[in-house]
């Protein structure tokens, strides 16, 4: 007796041996549910026409059929990537040829091995090293590369080594998405992110016939953040950062000067400062939106920079380094550090929860108050959307550099003021860093 009662479709037995048979729809797809074992559900409407469902949930289509009396499987796709419609059409012209006394499974299977043997990536390894260079790093809407780059290299791989590509199932995605969202909830939805658009290239390119990550869901819940900071408590994040040694103070004081984002700050390099005209250009490979940003330096931005010439590493490519090879990292530890002196300086009271992407928008929602308005305060930020959002952003050309160098100088001095009580800027913070050092110990 054959092992499945598929085995015997596409003969009269076979068909006269199922028991009551029905159509496959979408409802009754959709509504089939996973059991501990993987089972079928056939399709009255084409004989050996199946849908499988896997225990983890994972659906795909299917056609059995006979071949010198010896069952054989076609699979033809996943559900629903791939539709009903699509999956029965594909069947039946499968169907076609095995009546011409042909053998699609047989088919596909050598054109797998062909495929195998001209270069196309067997192990996870391999993939995560094409997808890099031939989509990542090339794909202008893949800015943060770098990141990803970084995702599959700590995260992915070590867990994952040495597997064969196809090897890899949803089940694994889940058990590694599982493991870090025990330790950082939100860091696992960033790792699904990069895993799943691997795998989707690897699709789209037909180097993979599905992907292990269809169908899972981000293990955490992100809600959009709204915090800002008062001016007492950016005022205690600046004398805190004033107490850090270089880089790493002044890092912290020139992303709430110049309000650009972690990693463009953190990346800024000599090369890209005309320090005579005081501006800093991010070129469009740095930026969020593939634009080039022109930053104007305030006076007390550009008394850090001066500052920073002297250090050890100001040959460097980088402006913010301690190595001379490669930008700052250890944001966590930075901020912990930032924290403790917070603490110590606010009678032994934390202030709430707060990130360093709250200083960006911490900025934007004050500088209103000076008179900026929201079309410069959006160029500050980079942004293209809202004020310069479709039809505008085409036909609006003015760059606003003499608004955003005017607004940058007002919100370097309110960060003076807040600070110092009452001083213009924010080029005296370093000379208390001796005595709030002393809150670190």
């Amino acid at each position: 007796m054959a092992r499945y009662p598929s085995d015997t479709l596409l003969s009269p037995e076979g068909i006269l041996a199922m028991s009551s048979p029905k159509v496959l729809t979408v409802a009754r797809i959709e509504a089939a549910k996973p059991r501990e074992a993987r089972y079928e559900l056939p399709d009255a409407g084409l004989p050996g026409f199946y849908l499988i469902v896997q225990p983890s949930g994972y659906k795909s289509f299917a056609l059995r059929y006979r071949v010198a009396a010896k069952p054989k499987k076609f699979t033809i796709g996943a559900f629903p990537k791939l539709s009903l419609e699509a999956a029965r059409k594909l069947a039946r012209e499968a169907a076609v040829a095995v009546a011409r006394g042909e053998d699609p499974a047989a088919e596909k299977k050598a054109a797998k091995a062909k495929r195998q043997t001209t270069g196309v990536p067997q192990t996870i390894e391999a993939l995560a090293a094409l997808f890099m260079e031939r989509y990542a790093k090339k794909n202008t809407r893949e800015r943060s590369w770098q990141e990803t780059e970084r995702i599959l290299n700590r995260d992915v791989l070590p867990v994952w080594k040495g597997r064969p590509l196809d090897s890899i199932r949803r089940r694994d995605v889940i058990a590694l998405l599982d493991d870090i969202a025990g330790k950082h909830a939100v860091h696992a939805n960033r790792v699904l992110a990069a895993v799943r658009r691997m795998f989707s290239w690897a699709c789209e390119r037909d180097l993979l016939e599905a992907s292990p990550c269809f169908g899972v869901k981000a293990p955490s819940q992100e809600v959009s953040r709204d915090r800002v900071l008062s001016d007492d408590e950016l005022a205690l994040v600046m004398r805190a950062a004033s107490a850090l040694e270089t880089p790493f103070g002044p890092y912290v004081q020139m992303l709430a000067l110049t309000l650009q984002r972690r990693n463009e700050v953190s990346g800024m390099k000599w090369g890209e400062l005309d320090l005579a005209n005081t501006t800093w250009t991010l070129p469009a490979s740095r930026t969020k939106n593939a634009n080039e940003h022109i930053v104007p330096l305030s006076t007390a931005a550009m008394h850090i920079l001066e500052t920073l010439k002297t250090e050890r590493f100001a040959g460097s490519g980088y402006v913010f380094t301690t190595t001379g090879k490669s930008p700052i990292s250890g944001f966590a530890k930075l901020k912990k550090q930032i924290d403790k002196l917070i603490t110590a300086e606010n009678g032994g009271e934390p202030i709430a929860p707060w990130r360093f992407h709250d200083l960006r928008r911490s900025g934007a929602s004050k500088m209103p108050r000076l008179g900026v308005t929201l079309p410069v305060v959006e160029k500050i930020l980079n942004h293209t959307s809202g004020s310069f959002a479709g039809v505008v952003g085409v036909y609006q050309r003015h760059d606003f550099q003499d608004e955003k160098r005017a607004a940058l100088e007002a919100w370097a001095s309110l960060h003076g003021r807040l600070t110092e009580g009452g001083g213009d800027n924010v080029a005296n913070l370093g000379e208390h860093r001796a005595a709030r050092q002393a809150a670190l110990k």
